[in-house]
């Protein structure tokens, strides 16, 4: 993989101090400070706007995430058919072509609830296919021994960026109107794509068989690579697992915070937050960590220690118990953001080239299928056993999760390997 120089020292900066890599971060960050304003925003315009019921607001919000069980293991198989820029661009430019149409169909007064169901639709298949090849792309752009650190960036901007955006999203719909905003959403996709365009890295070109096999065996092939790797395997399980408890208690948290524990909305506010500061503070810590002790051994530490705080979530109540909550709610950022960090990077220096897309693809719809999973879960149990006891099971799960990871192979390692090696075949069999 051809970079910016073969050999470079290191400076303060790190990684931000390679042209492709900044360009890359710069345009990442923008498109998901983008993200995070439309979250807010497309509810808004949909209240606001058109009059929406609540169970609207719910199809339009499940039409995001819905790409992901439809398409999710098809765009990896084409996303390791394909050069991975130019087809993240193509993925930004129609991203930004759909957010555009909204504001203008609203100035036109032929806005209605249908367009801004297609438009999520749309914007979340784009979304379904940009990340894999993104998250493919990495490594183009970043040495292996830069893939922790540059990681660590990535998702630091990114947590910063859902931190900040939905609070721009607020200040833009009420400055210029619900709908204008989602001309900011537009426009930070096509930097994104300008940043991405003018990256000069030779990208390898993909494996010549890639292109003549069948669609439906490659996805075949990346689901058995995922569910017969020692390590993919349980770390993949763990991801979807965690992934129905955090939002099996993140769907019953705000109604607990202020009907339970009797807090105002803009406590809840602030309470809800730290969950992205613990992000930051996970990013920057993620590096230095496993470096120390190694990237298997700070995984499993990092989600020991972090996980149980979990359950200070559900113990909070009045006065300064509120803050209990907080505490938590931090915690768990710092594990989630370490994990996503050093899993990503394992990912990406693990897999074979030619098999990425297709394994990021398969992870990443596995555990977004939980999304809807948990957030049904989580409503269900807050009918049945009340907001507290929902948050009592839900966060239970998560301060034991990291079980999964400790059960498998890594427990008995220093590293994550960074070259996949297939396991010996059994003799006789």
């Amino acid at each position: 993989m051809a970079k910016d120089t073969p050999e470079r020292p290191r400076t303060w900066w790190g990684v931000l101090a390679q042209r492709d890599f900044r360009l890359l971060w710069t345009g990442e960050t923008a498109s998901q400070l983008g993200n995070s304003i439309t979250v807010v925003a497309l509810p808004l315009i949909a209240v606001v706007s058109l009059g929406a019921s609540s169970t609207a607001v719910g199809v339009l919000a499940a039409a995001v995430w819905l790409p992901w069980l439809i398409v999710g293991l098809p765009a990896g198989a084409w996303v390791d058919r394909v050069r991975k820029r130019p087809f993240m661009i193509a993925c930004d430019l129609v991203s930004a072509a759909v957010f555009v149409s909204v504001p203008v169909a609203a100035w036109l007064g032929v806005l209605t609830l249908g367009q801004l169901i297609a438009v999520a639709l749309i914007s979340g298949t784009a979304a379904t296919c940009f990340y894999p090849a993104y998250h493919a792309y990495v490594r183009t752009v970043l040495d292996g021994r830069d893939l922790m650190e540059g990681n660590a960036k990535l998702h630091g901007s990114e947590t910063a960026t859902q931190f900040a955006g939905p609070g721009a999203a607020g200040l833009l719909a009420q400055a210029f109107g619900a709908a204008t905003a989602l001309l900011a959403d537009a426009l930070t996709f096509l930097i994104s794509a300008f940043c991405l365009h003018r990256i000069r890295v030779a990208e390898p070109p993909p494996a010549p068989r890639e292109g003549r096999d069948p669609l439906g065996r490659q996805i075949a092939e990346g689901l058995r690579f995922v569910g017969r790797d020692r390590y993919l395997r349980p770390i993949v399980t763990w991801g979807a697992v965690t992934n129905l408890a955090l939002m099996g208690y993140q769907a019953v948290q705000v109604v607990f915070l202020v009907r339970t524990v009797g807090l105002n909305p803009a406590t809840v506010g602030v309470l809800l937050s730290t969950g992205s500061v613990g992000g930051i503070v996970g990013a920057l810590v993620t590096t230095r960590v496993t470096r120390r002790v190694g990237t298997a051994r700070g995984l499993l530490l990092l989600q020991l220690t972090t996980a149980p705080f979990a359950l200070l979530m559900p113990m909070a109540g009045p006065g300064p118990r509120m803050l209990l909550f907080g505490l938590g709610g931090f915690f768990v950022g710092i594990g989630i953001a370490v994990a996503n960090i050093v899993v990503g990077s394992f990912r990406q220096a693990y897999c074979p080239p030619h098999m990425l897309g297709r394994v990021v693809a398969t992870a990443m719809a596995i555990g977004h299928s939980m999304i809807p999973l948990g957030s049904l879960l989580g409503g269900v149990l807050g009918d049945v056993v009340g907001y507290r006891g929902a948050m009592w099971i839900m966060t239970g799960v998560l301060a034991v999760c990291w079980l999964i990871l400790a059960l498998s192979p890594m427990r008995k390692e220093r590293d994550l390997p960074e070259t996949y090696e297939p396991e010996p075949a059994l003799a006789g069999g």
